[in-house]
């Protein structure tokens, strides 16, 4: 049965904006309708080579679409959704949902009272190798503990949000996703000007598990990687180049008396390339199409800003 095809407006343009654009331009069940953004002459040349016209008024083109992705820097994702949400009910905004915990609650309450369709751009759930990596976890006989390391020299395209809004909330995130909520936080962190350039998090669980987050903007290094301790085994996931590795210990006697013959073994878990964003944009059009999906929504995107807002707090104390 061919699926209903799903009319889509693009606002942003960005990198990130960009990089939807391609992706949805492949997809067979989409029409694309317009692309915007604030530089309508870059959104023309972008358009163009996509044979997506550019428009300049939203107001104008927003109820002839199903949906919008929004990509926009974050401070404008509130102003946008407000805007949007009066005519489309199916609404993609990248992480975060909002650049304040204030603006995020009434993006919420927006959402609620309107019966919004809303996926946060959490792109980190759809990558094939943490897919893998909850499979694994599920297999353990108990969690003890998840490590989340994620670093990167600061972007010069990223000037509005510090390094927990921009970096550790894919983490967080993932911390949610994997161990559930959170019962406590202990944070600390370093500061270079204005904003927040490195955090370390330690999240307690309200089921016992613990979450160690680290991110940084001052790494001479990009590293994306998930270890997780658990009482029979340990994972190491690099998020990277999408390889998880699993160490396991047993232990034999010898004869009586004799020492332990302690052995080990290593195990690399298969994980079958595979696009995030394409596999996070085809959630969000099944969605669309009314059909149930597991994907971070609204309340996902405000749970994940409580805890930036907590760690920043601690942090700044």
């Amino acid at each position: 049965m061919k699926k209903q095809t799903v009319k889509i407006g693009l606002i942003g343009l960005g990198r990130m904006g960009q990089n939807h654009l391609r992706v949805l331009s492949m997809l067979k069940n989409v029409e694309l309708v317009f692309v915007f953004d604030t530089n309508n002459e870059v959104a023309k040349g972008i358009g163009a080579s996509y044979g997506v016209p550019a428009e300049d008024d939203l107001d104008l083109v927003l109820g002839k679409v199903d949906a919008v992705i929004i990509a926009s820097p974050t401070v404008t994702h509130a102003d946008y959704m407000r805007q949007v949400a009066k005519y489309v009910k199916n609404i993609f905004v990248e992480k975060p949902l909002a650049d304040t915990l204030v603006e995020a609650e009434a993006l919420w309450n927006l959402a609620q009272e309107n019966g919004l369709n809303v996926q946060v751009g959490f792109i980190e759930r759809f990558n094939p190798a943490i897919q893998q990596l909850k499979k694994v976890m599920g297999q353990s006989k108990k969690i003890i503990s998840i490590d989340f390391t994620r670093t990167n020299r600061i972007s010069a395209r990223i000037t509005d949000v510090d390094v927990i809004t921009d970096l550790m909330i894919h983490d967080i995130d993932l911390a949610l996703y994997l161990n559930g909520p959170i019962q406590s936080i202990s944070a600390h962190g370093f500061t270079e000007g204005p904003m927040i350039d490195f955090a370390s998090a330690l999240l307690t669980h309200t089921n016992g598990h613990f979450s160690r987050i680290q991110a940084s903007r001052i790494t001479d290094k990009k590293a994306r990687s998930i270890q997780a301790t658990c009482i029979d085994m340990y994972v190491d996931c690099d998020l990277l180049r999408k390889e998880i590795i699993i160490n396991r210990q047993t232990e034999t006697h010898q004869q009586s008396n004799g020492p332990y013959v302690i052995s080990s073994f290593e195990e690399t878990v298969e994980i079958r390339p595979q696009e995030a964003l394409l596999t996070e944009l085809q959630i969000f059009l099944s969605s669309c199409l009314g059909e149930p999906v597991d994907r971070p929504d609204a309340l996902a995107g405000l749970e994940a800003m409580r805890i930036c807002d907590q760690i920043q707090k601690i942090i700044l104390k």
